[in-house]
């Protein structure tokens, strides 16, 4: 059964590095933490029509949080993959319109 891809990228994710890293061909996303690398790059080459040269995950605990005195809670774990375009490709539209 295959994925669907709007369930592999959750969002893309925006912060003073991943805007850095916009000029080396290089975008940010949070993804689902059971997807693999080429459902990922798969996923991203359907829904933005671009060329995906390699895909980079790395894994995110979730932070302790308190709620007043005592540990209460802790934040979602998260997956983050960074993607590089192909050489040649369009640049992703979405982070393109600021």
């Amino acid at each position: 059964m295959k994925k669907n891809p709007r369930d592999i990228i959750i969002r893309p994710l925006i912060s003073e590095k991943s805007s850095d890293m916009m000029e080396e061909n290089k975008y940010t996303f949070v993804v689902s933490g059971r997807a693999n690398k080429i459902e990922i790059k798969n996923a991203l080459e359907e829904i933005f029509e671009v060329k995906i040269a390699s895909v980079n995950t790395a894994n995110y605990k979730g932070k302790l949080k308190r709620l007043g005195r005592f540990p209460a809670g802790r934040q979602p774990s998260w997956k983050k993959a960074i993607i590089t375009l192909a050489e040649g490709s369009k640049p992703i539209e979405l982070f393109e319109s600021r």
